[in-house]
C-alpha cells in the first residue's frame, strides 16, 4: 500500500496556504485553515486508508485548523480522532476545554462539534487516527470527556497504542490491502484498551488539567491568529482582544508577558513585519506607503513614519528603495528559476483541477 503524499513544497510559495486548504479537505473532515505566516508556511500530509478508518502523518506549524458549527452543520462523517504528537506541539480546544500537546501526548476530537487545533512557530509532527464513532466500543459520554485533553502515549498501555501507530506509518508501504484492514481494528482494539484503562483508574483528565502553563500557551495561540486576522482594524487594541476572548486585561498582559511581549508590542512587530514584506516585494511598487501602511493598521501617514523609522532606522521611502535596489542586482541566476517554478505552478494547478 502506497500513502497518498501531499507536500507544499512543490507548489509555489504563493499557492501554498490554497493547496493546504484544499489538502484538508482530504483527511475527511472539513475545516477552516488559516495561516499565521503565509511567507514562510509550509506542510507535509501523508494519508493512509486503514479499513473503514485513516492514519494521517501531518507535519506543519504556524496554521490553525477549525471546524467551525457551519462546517459541522453542512458535513459531519459521526467521527472520533486521536492525535498522537512525536514532535513540536499543538493546541485543542473543544468542548470548553484546552490543552498544549506536545511529544508524548496524544489529544481527542469529535467531528460531531466545533474544534480548533493551533501549531506555533515549532515544526511539527502528528499521527491523526480517525475512525467512525460506531465502531469505539465505549459510550460517547465517557469519549467526549476527553476531547480537548490529552492522555500520554509514551508510558504505560498508552505506549503499547502510541508506538503501533508510529510503527504502522513507518511500515505502510509494506502492508497489502488485507493487511491495513486488520490493522484497522488492531489500532481500535488498542486504543480501546487504552481509553478503558483511564477511565477505570478514574485517571483521565478532567477540565481542569487545560488550566495553568498549557492552558495559557493555547489561548497565547488563539489571540496570536485573533490579532493577525484584525490587523487591519486601527482601533485593535488589548481591550478589544480582552473583550473578544472574554478575559481581563490583567490576564491578557499576563500571557502575553509570559510569552516575552505585551499585546501592544506584538501587534506592532506582526504590523510593522507585514509593512516591511509589502514596501519589498516589487509587485506592490504601484502602491503608495500610505496605501500599504492603511492596510495594515496605520492610517495616519506620519505617525507610521514615525514608528517605522524608529524600528528600522530607516523611513518608509528609504528602506522600499533599498529593498528595491538590492533587489535589481540579484544575479541572474535567481532567474533560472522562472521556467522549473511555473512548471510546478502549472503542474499544480493542473493536479488540483
Amino acid at each position: 500500500m502506497h500513502p497518498t503524499v501531499i507536500d507544499t513544497v512543490e507548489f509555489p510559495v504563493n499557492d501554498r496556504p490554497e493547496a493546504w486548504a484544499e489538502t484538508m479537505a482530504l483527511a475527511q473532515v472539513t475545516q477552516r485553515v488559516r495561516f499565521l505566516d503565509t511567507a514562510t508556511f509550509g506542510a507535509r500530509i501523508e494519508l493512509m486508508p486503514l479499513g473503514m478508518g485513516q492514519v494521517s502523518a501531518l507535519s506543519y506549524a504556524s496554521v490553525i485548523a477549525q471546524r467551525t458549527p457551519r462546517l459541522v452543520r453542512q458535513s459531519d462523517p459521526e467521527m472520533y480522532h486521536v492525535a498522537v504528537v512525536t514532535a513540536g506541539e499543538i493546541g485543542i480546544d473543544q468542548y470548553r476545554q484546552r490543552a498544549l500537546l506536545r511529544r508524548g501526548d496524544m489529544g481527542f476530537f469529535d467531528s460531531s462539534q466545533p474544534f480548533d487545533t493551533f501549531a506555533g512557530d515549532t515544526p511539527g509532527r502528528t499521527l491523526l487516527f480517525q475512525f467512525p464513532k460506531k465502531l469505539l466500543r465505549l459510550p460517547h459520554e465517557q469519549f467526549t470527556r476527553l476531547c480537548g485533553l490529552s492522555l500520554p502515549w509514551t508510558e504505560g498501555v498508552g505506549r503499547l497504542f502510541g508506538q503501533f501507530l508510529v510503527g504502522l506509518a513507518e511500515e505502510y508501504v509494506q502492508c497489502t490491502p488485507q493487511d491495513v484492514t486488520r490493522l484497522g481494528g488492531t489500532a481500535l482494539d488498542l486504543l480501546s484498551t487504552v481509553l478503558a484503562h483511564h477511565l477505570d483508574r478514574g485517571s483521565a483528565p478532567s477540565g481542569g488539567a487545560a488550566s495553568g502553563e498549557s492552558g495559557q500557551h493555547v489561548l497565547f495561540l488563539r489571540i496570536s491568529a485573533f490579532i493577525i486576522e484584525h490587523l487591519r482594524d486601527p482601533h485593535l487594541g488589548p481591550e478589544t482582544i480582552a473583550s473578544a476572548h472574554r478575559i481581563s486585561l490583567r490576564y491578557l498582559h499576563r500571557i502575553f508577558q509570559q510569552n516575552g511581549t505585551t499585546p501592544r508590542a506584538f501587534i506592532r512587530q506582526q504590523r510593522l513585519d507585514r509593512c516591511r514584506k509589502d514596501l519589498a516585494d516589487p509587485a506592490l511598487r504601484h502602491l503608495t506607503i500610505h496605501t500599504i501602511a492603511a492596510r495594515w493598521g496605520y492610517p495616519q501617514p506620519d505617525g507610521f513614519s514615525r514608528t517605522f523609522r524608529t524600528a528600522t532606522g530607516m523611513s518608509p521611502t528609504e528602506y522600499r528603495t533599498a529593498m528595491h535596489t538590492s533587489s535589481a542586482r540579484t544575479p541572474a541566476a535567481g532567474q533560472e528559476d522562472d521556467t522549473p517554478d511555473q512548471g510546478r505552478h502549472d503542474t499544480a494547478r493542473s493536479r488540483r483541477a
